[in-house]
């Protein structure tokens, strides 16, 4: 483990994803509001730490040439790494900083010009902040997006956090969960915040929250070596935090079985087809306990519910 960095420090050429076996984005509105008032009540000379990020690297030669990633790994020499522990900390900044970055291209001001033309402070473009932190378009052929955080294709949350959080245009109809509910409100708990903010203190307000965020929060990285298991890591992490509930603890236990099967048990096609089996009931659970957005079911009030009737 490395001393404490930035989050300016942590995301240089790196990629974030959340993998499969990880539960979605579980922070509550006292989470989001703890999390708001240690940014505004830091002081401007002093650091805020806020624990660890373990990761695991992807290996590049992993990456396929047909995967989004692929052109920053082989010509920038970014990594791609998955997040073990700390995706909520991480997902909630890269959500704050979508949402900062969306507030202030809405200004009046800054209606019709190009993220390179709108500044937050100084020299710092909101373009620049999208490079750094949320995105990198590829400057060649059909110039897409590659986010430098998100979620692996096969999750439920892929989807709408590039539609309906970062802006991707061509979502159309993307499916809801519990979590992408919390995502949501995360987003609107922001906009609230920085409208109430820029009120009373205009963008210069907004510009000390940034340099809060990105260089007085502090973490410490902590990378896992290969023979680490992953899934055992999860469930002892467990510890701190928002709790794990039952039902996701679940998930990642039925995961991290379908990989003790040998070739002779489960060849690679019948191991993935497992694996999407698992992912596809758990997406359905959390479509329907998150159906209702006043009132989100419990899942584990449904882990108990369902182990009764069976």
């Amino acid at each position: 483990m490395d001393q404490a960095r930035t989050l300016d420090s942590l995301f240089k050429s790196k990629i974030f994803r959340i993998p499969d076996y990880q539960r979605g984005y579980a922070w509550r509105p006292e989470q989001l509001r703890d999390f708001w008032e240690d940014l505004i009540n830091l002081q401007e000379e002093r650091f805020h730490y806020t624990g660890v990020v373990t990761l695991k690297e992807f290996p590049g030669t992993d990456v396929s040439d047909s995967d989004k990633e692929h052109w920053l790994v082989e010509d920038h020499s970014y990594r791609v790494f998955h997040v073990v522990d700390g995706q909520q900390r991480l997902t909630t900044f890269v959500v704050f900083l979508q949402t900062l970055v969306s507030f202030i291209r809405g200004l009046p001001e800054n209606v019709g010009k190009s993220g390179n033309e709108i500044f937050v402070a100084g020299s710092l473009s909101i373009q620049a902040i999208e490079d750094k932190y949320l995105f990198k378009t590829k400057p060649t052929g059909d110039r897409y997006r590659t986010y430098k955080f998100g979620y692996t294709a096969d999750n439920p949350s892929y989807e709408y956090l590039r539609h309906r959080i970062l802006g991707e245009d061509g979502g159309g109809s993307v499916e809801e969960t519990f979590y992408t509910l919390n995502l949501y409100n995360a987003k609107r708990f922001f906009e609230g915040q920085f409208d109430s903010l820029y009120k009373e203190a205009g963008l210069e307000g907004l510009s000390k929250l940034y340099r809060k965020l990105t260089k007085q929060f502090l973490l410490n990285e902590y990378i896992i070596n290969d023979d680490f298991d992953v899934f055992v890591a999860v469930e002892t992490m467990n510890n701190r935090g928002k709790k794990l509930s039952n039902l996701e603890l679940l998930k990642n236990r039925l995961i991290y079985l379908t990989t003790l099967y040998g070739d002779d048990e489960l060849d690679p096609a019948e191991r993935k087809s497992l694996r999407d089996t698992i992912n596809g009931a758990w997406k359905e659970v959390y479509h329907q306990l998150g159906r209702n957005k006043l009132r989100p079911l419990n899942d584990d009030d449904f882990l108990r519910a369902h182990w009764t009737m069976y």
